[in-house]
């Protein structure tokens, strides 16, 4: 930075998402005087040369906006690397490092994808992510919960928009992180969206982030025998009720995960972070609440 004092910032709730903002205007910095630009002079071959740069505040401005862009959910936007809770769990710890990793390494080749219980820390660590790689690094980035952009895309079919024009923005950003990998009913409409998503992201070379609840273990790992015949109708419903990631969103976009990420799964005993919390709320109302007399 070139001495506009430009690294604070706050982080507020604005509707659904977390928008950043930075703690000083372009109008009060002195450093560029409010222009927004750093003048400077250079020597070249004995020449001199008068150029201009943006401002760090200015910088750090057009990195907010980046991270804006990406729309975080507005109850993660505290979400940092620096805040995550690694507890015993080795596995949990790997994903953070991969994670930390990963952001502070951009540009990257694969993305990851995390699995495991709910309350567990993956949209923690998708949000820090993006984060970091949006205000550290000027990625642009994305983030989306599946079942969020299934419900857009229904809405946008009443607006008379194609669910292509939805898709197109989601993939063609340099980063997208998607959240709830394998949730819904597994319909065509659902799966023929994920598919057409991740395979424009596949064939474009983007990396892209995946957390999910379901396991990661690949079909011959955890495949039955058949035992008589199974109709159509049945598998389409064991898929339905089934807790495998595989099975949920089927062999071509699992295989292409396979290629595009690299797996991570929490054991399935790792603590709930909410449900923690909640209980310990209740404890600490039990203990502050007067004994009878």
């Amino acid at each position: 930075m070139n001495g506009c004092d430009a690294g604070t910032f706050t982080v507020e709730r604005v509707g659904d998402y977390a928008v950043a903002k930075p703690v000083r205007r372009i109008a009060e910095c002195s450093s560029c005087s409010g222009t927004g630009l750093h003048r400077a002079t250079i020597e070249d071959r004995g020449r001199r040369y008068e150029v201009s740069r943006a401002c760090a505040l200015s910088q750090l401005q057009g990195r907010l906006q980046l991270f804006n862009q990406a729309q975080l959910p507005a109850v993660h936007g505290q979400s940092a690397f620096e805040t995550f809770r690694t507890p015993r769990y080795e596995a949990v710890a790997r994903a953070k490092s991969i994670a930390h990793d990963f952001a502070h390494r951009w540009p990257q080749q694969r993305g990851f994808i995390l699995s495991g219980p709910v309350g567990t820390g993956k949209t923690h660590l998708l949000a820090a992510t993006l984060r970091h790689a949006t205000i550290e690094m000027g990625v642009q980035a994305a983030y989306v919960e599946i079942s969020l952009l299934y419900a857009t895309i229904r809405r946008g079919f009443q607006e008379g928009k194609s669910g292509g024009e939805i898709i197109k923005p989601l993939s063609q950003v340099d980063l997208l992180a998607i959240d709830e990998l394998g949730k819904g009913r597994g319909s065509p409409f659902e799966l023929e969206t994920l598919d057409e998503l991740i395979a424009r992201r596949y064939n474009a070379g983007k990396v892209t982030l995946f957390a999910t609840n379901y396991a990661l273990a690949p079909p011959e790992e955890r495949a039955r025998p058949m035992v008589g015949y199974e109709s159509t109708d049945d598998r389409k419903e064991s898929a339905r009720e089934s807790k495998q990631l595989c099975d949920r969103v089927g062999a071509r976009i699992y295989s292409r995960l396979c290629e595009m990420c690299e797996f991570v799964e929490f054991p399935p005993d790792t603590t709930d972070h909410r449900r923690l919390r909640a209980d310990n709320d209740v404890l600490r109302g039990a203990k502050a609440a007067p004994r009878p007399r």
